[in-house]
């Protein structure tokens, strides 16, 4: 009975506090704006001016004909620094799970008889599957593959003709040989056919909007209670750690919850963003990732003393969150050490959930991975931010 008296006086207790909170947010009109409405503007112009380069693009190559010509290809695509090969194998649905992870960005089919067609039929098809998921990135890396396979058709005496001309123009400049047969490059575009680079963008702002709210009010929190002296008062109160940093964490958490919300509506509505995973998933993963960031903000307001020192402080960390995301540049287009370091960056494994269920439809299988990594920051983050806060007696 007496730990069900506990549970109780400590529910009230957090309850209170965050019911303080949000009057407190409720009466800022500032806060208000900085909270909801300057994300949407900044969702609306954002994905309108935000691009990035292309580099070294994973490839797939699901080889079924093991001839000397298709050998060539691949060692084509391995000398090229425009791509890096992660995988090869004989199986298409291994090839495709490879492409709804994102492990790989395009995949490269060789069928049986390939060499046998291309000697005796003088013809012979070569598929490119494309996650065109990033938008007009996609078009870029069709661009770059077909070049190679021009280049290696120029060696060998034949032509390359794709199949879709609206995509790539990938037609050799070097005159076939006569009577030489050519390859068919057949292309495919895969979750974003339309390569709309905002289907790529927008789900990753979203997630840098969130961050920004998140830590950066979060981290200005206790700073302003150091300022007013509130926190002096606290502190000889019967409150407990775990009660003082829930009752910091809720309302923010449910106000990023909103923001989300609000701007998947956006997101819908103005950039016909497809929704084609599930939202109860997506919402389930945004409010683990936003314990993350608030603890981070939390964190990061332990250690400062006033909001200005917060606000610098939490500017540092954000932006080399988000550089380090994935969101303006690929990861794969990063050094080897900048993506190794990146693994250690929650933004990073929220914007691949992100994209992956509203673009590909992805489901938990798909999202373990990253979402395992989100649990065991937030685990990590949030006992950092309670061991750092010391309650101090007056």
């Amino acid at each position: 009975m007496s730990a069900v008296s506990a549970l109780r006086g400590f529910a009230r207790r957090t309850l209170a506090l965050a019911r303080a909170e949000v009057l407190h947010v409720i009466r800022d009109r500032a806060s208000l704006v900085q909270i909801i409405v300057l994300p949407l503007v900044q969702l609306l112009v954002l994905s309108n001016v935000a691009t990035f380069a292309v580099k070294r693009s994973p490839v797939y190559f699901v080889d079924f004909d093991r001839s000397a010509t298709s050998r060539g290809i691949v060692s084509r695509f391995a000398a090229s620094e425009l791509f890096d090969i992660v995988g090869q194998t004989a199986s298409p649905a291994a090839a495709n799970e490879a492409l709804l992870r994102g492990d790989a960005t395009i995949v490269v089919t060789i069928p049986r008889d390939f060499e046998r067609d291309l000697t005796r039929d003088k013809a012979a098809p070569i598929g490119l599957d494309v996650n065109a998921e990033k938008g007009s990135a996609a078009g870029i890396v069709q661009a770059y593959a077909a070049q190679i396979l021009t280049d290696y058709s120029a060696e060998l005496g034949r032509e390359i003709t794709p199949t879709r001309r609206n995509v790539v123009d990938a037609t050799s400049d070097v005159p076939p040989l006569a009577g030489a047969g050519h390859i068919e490059v057949r292309l495919r575009s895969w979750y974003n056919q339309t390569l709309d680079y905002k289907h790529y963008m927008v789900p990753g702002i979203l997630v840098a909007l969130v961050t920004m709210i998140g830590t950066l009010l979060t981290a200005q929190n206790i700073a302003r209670e150091k300022e007013m002296g509130t926190l002096e008062q606290l502190n000889v109160t019967p409150i407990g750690k775990a009660e003082f940093i829930t009752a910091k964490l809720l309302p923010f958490w449910v106000l990023g919850m909103i923001d989300l919300g609000l701007g998947l509506v956006a997101a819908r509505l103005v950039f016909g963003i497809p929704i084609r995973g599930s939202l109860v998933l997506l919402m389930g993963s945004a409010g683990l990732y936003l314990i993350v960031a608030l603890a981070i903000g939390l964190w990061i307001s332990t250690l400062v003393e006033t909001q200005q020192q917060a606000m610098f402080l939490s500017f540092f960390v954000i932006m080399i969150y988000l550089l380090m995301s994935g969101l303006l540049t690929p990861i794969d287009s990063m050094p080897h050490w900048v993506q190794v370091a990146s693994l250690v960056n929650p933004v990073r494994h929220f914007v691949s959930i992100s994209r992956a269920i509203l673009v590909k439809g992805a489901g938990l299988t798909e999202i373990a991975v990253p979402l395992t990594t989100l649990g065991i920051f937030a685990v990590g983050f949030l006992t950092l931010a309670i061991r750092q806060y010391r309650k101090r007696v007056a």
